[in-house]
């Protein structure tokens, strides 16, 4: 029975040996081991063996990025104006030695270094370049985070300012300031917009005029050809006719006696009208009385001439 005994505690405390010798080290994490209180080595994440009672692990890394936010800070700004910055940095672990024997806390030395640092740039810039100049503050902070967590085995991945709160007063007076751009700019862009109005109105009325005098123009030339093909066509007709008179009355070989006779014949019509209140009697109208007389005599001497 005591053999069996013996044997069951030596296995037990072999199972204990080997559970104490074997370290399980997650993905992206590093365990720092001391052996005898100096440092030894670094396990990687995975299986690895350690030898009980020597080896001791001091601090497990996490290789992951981080992010360190701290509550809003006070700054003053270049033009003495006090404002809250809310920031945040994101670091990662590169050294696991060195984030663990160069500095007690990396996470709280990020911090105070980060705060001292954003005071000391948001101190050389007013406050309009505070509100404006967000990876200015940025691309500094960085650089002077880098510079200074080198030696603590920490690189820093990005530096963000989540707010930048200026005082209510200052708030106040932009934001008036800002109303007043804006009505500024609605004034310039109404006043641009009837001016624009008004010259499309102008060139409007203007191409009106123009095409109202072409066409008044091209109206008036229309008309005066209209005319001059009329009198063109009635000076033709007259002279057509009279050409006309003229010929039949050198066929016909018509006497004096009756044209004498027809003129006396549209005496009458010269003198109608209302508006004829007084008529003057030609002086032809004699001869031409004189000529139908003698037209008459001789027609007279003919008639009793002929045999009865």
């Amino acid at each position: 029975m005591a053999p069996i005994i013996i044997v069951v505690l030596f296995v037990a405390v072999l199972l204990i040996i080997f559970w104490r010798s074997v370290r399980i080290v997650p993905h992206s994490m590093e365990d720092v081991v001391e052996r005898f209180g100096k440092f030894h080595r670094t396990l990687s994440s995975g299986f690895n063996i350690v030898v009980p009672g020597v080896d001791q692990v001091r601090e497990r890394i996490d290789r992951r990025v981080q992010v360190v936010s701290f509550p809003p800070q006070s700054a003053i700004t270049e033009d003495n104006l006090a404002v809250e910055v809310d920031s945040a940095v994101y670091i990662r672990v590169v050294d696991a030695y060195r984030a663990t024997y160069e500095v007690a806390n990396f996470i709280q030395a990020v911090e105070q270094l980060t705060l001292a640092t954003l005071r000391n740039v948001i101190g050389g810039m007013n406050l309009e370049g505070t509100l404006t100049s967000r990876d200015q503050i940025n691309r500094e902070l960085k650089s002077v985070l880098d510079e200074a967590t080198r030696d603590w085995g920490i690189e820093i991945s990005r530096i963000e300012l989540k707010g930048i709160e200026p005082p209510s007063s200052v708030q106040e007076a932009m934001e008036m300031q800002m109303r007043a751009d804006r009505e500024k700019r609605a004034q310039l862009l109404s006043a641009e917009g009837e001016k624009q109005a008004a010259v499309l109105r102008a060139e409007g009325e203007r191409s009106s005029s123009v095409l109202r005098a072409k066409g008044s123009a091209e109206a008036q030339m229309l008309t005066a050809k209209a005319d001059a093909d009329a009198q063109t066509l009635r000076a033709r007709g007259e002279a057509d006719a009279i050409h006309m008179v003229f010929k039949a009355l050198h066929t016909s070989r018509v006497d004096p006696d009756v044209l004498a006779y027809q003129y006396l014949q549209k005496l009458p019509e010269i003198a109608k009208g209302d508006a004829n209140k007084v008529w003057i009697v030609p002086a032809e109208m004699g001869q031409a009385l004189q000529g139908v007389s003698s037209a008459f005599e001789r027609i007279q001497n003919e008639v009793v001439k002929i045999p009865t």
